[in-house]
Parts: C-alpha cells; structure tokens; sequence
C-alpha cells in the first residue's frame, strides 16, 4: 500500500468519523428527524453511514423522498430496490399531489419543471409528518449557496433559510433546538468533495443507478449543455438531436439535468475523470442552477433542500 493510498484512507475515514457522529447527533438531539433519500449518489453515501451509525438496529428515523413525478425511471427503481433490501420505511411526498391540492400552481404541470415546485412539497412533507429535521446529502463544493451553509442549517417556521442567521458551530458542538414548526436541515456530508464521494462510494463497493456510468443516449446540445432527449425535454426548432455516450454526475428531475460527454464506465474510471474536472456537478449540469448566480440561493431562502 503505497503512502498516498494510506492518507487518502485515513482522509476517508475521518470523514466516515465525522458524518457518523452528526447521524448519531440527530438520533439523539432531534425529537422526530427524517433522512431524505432520492436515490442519487450522495443520498447512497448517506444510507452507508446511517448502517454503520446504527445497525444493527433499525435507523431512529424514516426515509423521505419528494418525488416531482419527472423522475428518471432508473433513479425511482434503484430506490425502491434499496428501501426494500434496507427493509426500512419511506416515505414519499408528491409534487403530483400538491398540483392536485393547488398549492403548486405551474403553467404547464404536464412539461415544466418540477425542480423548485420541490420545496413547497417538502414544507407540506415535514408540516404532516411533523419532522424537527431532516438530513439531507447536500456537499459545499456543490455550489455557492450550499457553501454558505451550516453543518446544523436553521429553518424558520415559514420552512425558510436566511444565510446571516445561521448558528455558529464551534469544532463539533451543534445548537439543535427548534420551537414548534421550526427545524433543522443537517448535512453529515457537508465537508465531502465530489471526489471524497467517489472514493468512498469505491471502498464500500456501493451499487447505485446505471445512469451514472458511460451509455449511449440521445441528447440535444444547447447552451454548453447536452440535455437528454425526452418527452419533458423535446428538441426545440432548428435543434439538432445526437447520439453520444454520456454519463450523469448528479441525479434529478428530468427537466433540468443534464449528463455530460464521459466514457467512464467505471468507478475508478469516474474518479480519475473526477479528479481532473475544474467545473462543479451542478455547474456542468443543472440547467436551473445557470439562469442566474442567485438562482439556488433564491430556491434555498423559499424552502428548497
């Protein structure tokens, strides 16, 4: 084992360490947590560490998804997959329904976006569940709103996130109280790089979606972005539609995610081209993140994860 091998385990381990003790921090602190669980890689990283938190006993919380409906189908089945062989319960909060009920109202429900409908969905999920926090696979490196984030990120009772009125978090104490219909959104994995996932997803031989490998799929270039050709997002006039061999570096509703050009076929493939890569997941990927620099700030301070 070579000396760069053995630092970057115990750069692993320390991180394993620390998101443990944050899970565990929930259980004991937080009257009735919720980790939210969409299938993606990060929420499998998440799944990881919640078994070495607990198991062998179940966990001290529930598994919440909030489902736009425009999910890809191989995200939706990998998670039901892995809910039933964790043998733990989900629970799913619809966007469908809150179009149903009219407390999201877009133009188009059958084509747009569903992706910031997301937060009005999750406000309705903790209101009914009466969930104090919930923990989520949001990283800093992913975009400049999250690095603004506390580890133990405060919401107000209107579910919203204000920047300037976040806790300190002095070395590993956390300031978890909340009143009633206030709460808590965590991120063990805060302090992870998209590269520390990777590396972690390949020591703990974690399965995930087949979309995050190399495959041969129809994609539309537009705006730098390679947006995959589907019934949500057809090919606009003038548009060309190629075949290329793409990979997806995060998961999420159809309507904005878009996979990028990559023959990694492989987990170490996906870590050697990750570790080279000077433009962040989202910023390579999510079409809603590039309508303007403010755009997950804006998303975050209306409830949005």
């Amino acid at each position: 084992m070579t000396m760069n091998t053995i630092l970057n385990e115990r750069h692993l381990d320390s991180l394993e360490s620390e998101a443990i003790h944050i899970l565990r921090e929930v259980a004991a602190e937080c009257a009735n947590p919720a980790l939210l669980f969409s299938g993606g890689k990060d929420s499998v990283v998440l799944l990881r560490l919640a078994e070495k938190a607990f198991r062998p006993g179940k966990f001290p919380f529930p598994l919440v998804h909030i489902d736009t409906g425009h999910n890809f189908a191989e995200v939706i089945a990998f998670r039901d997959e892995k809910v039933a062989q964790l043998g733990e319960r989900l629970i799913v909060g619809s966007v469908e329904e809150s179009i149903r009920r009219g407390t999201v109202r877009l133009r188009n429900p059958a084509t747009d976006s569903r992706n910031a409908a997301q937060a009005v969905t999750l406000l309705e999920t903790i209101a009914e569940h009466k969930f104090d926090a919930c923990i989520g696979g949001a990283r800093r490196d992913e975009e400049k709103a999250r690095a603004k984030e506390r580890i133990f990120s405060f919401r107000d009772e209107f579910g919203q996130w204000d920047p300037k009125a976040q806790r300190p978090e002095l070395w590993d104490l956390y300031n978890t109280r909340v009143h009633p219909g206030e709460n808590m959104r965590v991120f063990p994995i805060s302090n992870w790089t998209e590269l520390d996932v990777w590396q972690y997803i390949a020591r703990e031989k974690l399965a995930l979606p087949p979309i995050y490998f190399a495959h041969a799929r129809q994609v539309i270039p537009r705006n730098g972005l390679l947006v995959p050709l589907t019934g949500l997002t057809p090919a606009l006039p003038g548009e060309t539609v190629e075949t290329q061999v793409v990979r997806f570096r995060t998961v999420g509703d159809i309507s904005c995610t878009c996979p990028v050009s990559s023959d990694a076929s492989t987990v170490e493939q996906i870590i050697a081209e990750t570790a080279v890569t000077q433009i962040t997941e989202r910023g390579a990927t999510r079409m809603d993140d590039q309508t303007s620099e403010a755009s997950m700030e804006k998303r975050k301070k209306a409830g949005y994860f």
